[in-house]
């Protein structure tokens, strides 16, 4: 996810990007990138050109956790109009199937359990899945239609907000990996009239909220003295799910070094206990190490035995 430039400024940490419509989450990362002159950055997951909302951009030794973020849940709010089914599962792509059939309100919240819990989805062709190492929507692009195969994602929640006739908008709690189109798509299948995206925002990633977002007007007018702790938080942002041991310097110099930590006293024992962490057990857990309230890697713990993961070069 992350890109790199020789030049530029080492800022670490994350910005909570409110991506407006029409823009890719790469095109995001460029602008951003030449706004602070950053040197390293990334998203941490795409979000459709049509869509808007919610984009966490991480920034420097940040990229390191891109993962955290992807994984973590995500609310959208979008509408679904009725009646046709499209190439893209949105707004976007040609219609290749109509009907005058209509859903009343009833209906789609006595289907709406079918979606909940985990769920059977496939992605929409139009997709950035990689099929034998190409992306499948350069591959739909080119009028090929290609198998992509059918996985396993979690709806938390998912309620109407407002009905028509035509398009009912709902919002959705949801995993890593749910298209929110193909969601569409699929109940417009089972209702018998067809559906597609016809407006589509993320309003929350994890701990970033859409009500805190940064809009592109802010990164564009900014100037020279512009205060970016206003904008960028911490890389530990992401991380606030998992426990955070506080080493002491001996420890943080051993482990900046790439070696590996034996915590055998009693009081370091008591450490991790502290933590909510079973030194007796066989899991292996991963955790978070900081030195005077810094982030400095992502460590794997076991039994009473850390090992560096990610050093985070603060």
């Amino acid at each position: 996810m992350g890109r790199s430039r020789k030049n530029g400024v080492k800022i670490d940490g994350w910005i909570n990007f409110h991506k407006p419509v029409g823009m890719t989450s790469t095109q995001a990362v460029g602008k951003i990138r030449r706004a602070l002159n950053a040197n390293k950055i990334g998203h941490g997951g795409t979000l459709d050109p049509l869509a808007s909302g919610v984009l966490p951009l991480a920034l420097g030794e940040a990229t390191k956790t891109v993962n955290y973020a992807q994984d973590a849940s995500k609310i959208y709010e979008f509408t679904v109009t009725w009646g046709e089914q499209r190439t893209t599962d949105d707004a976007e792509g040609d219609v290749i199937q109509s009907s005058d059939t209509r859903p009343t309100q009833e209906q789609i919240e006595a289907l709406i359990p079918e979606f909940i819990g985990s769920i059977e989805q496939t992605p929409p062709q139009f997709s950035a899945i990689k099929i034998d190492g190409e992306r499948a929507y350069d591959l739909a692009r080119e009028g090929q239609a290609v198998d992509i195969k059918s996985r396993i994602v979690h709806i938390y929640d998912l309620e109407v907000i407002s009905h028509d006739e035509n398009e009912t908008a709902f919002k959705c709690t949801c995993g890593k990996g749910t298209y929110i189109r193909s969601l569409a798509r699929d109940m417009g299948q089972k209702l018998g009239c067809f559906g597609y995206i016809s407006a589509l925002k993320r309003t929350k990633v994890g701990p970033f909220d859409l009500k805190d977002a940064i809009s592109l007007d802010f990164f564009e007018q900014m100037g020279d003295n512009t205060a970016l702790e206003d904008v960028i938080l911490p890389l530990q942002t992401v991380l606030d799910d998992i426990p955070a041991l506080a080493l002491k310097e001996q420890e943080a110099v051993a482990l900046k070094h790439g070696r590996s930590l034996s915590l055998m006293a009693k009081s370091d024992l008591e450490r991790l206990t502290a933590l909510g962490l079973d030194w007796k057990s066989d899991d292996q857990t991963i955790i978070l190490a900081t030195y005077e309230g810094q982030a400095l890697a992502l460590v794997t713990v076991y039994g009473a035995e850390i090992k560096p993961l990610r050093v985070l070069n603060m």
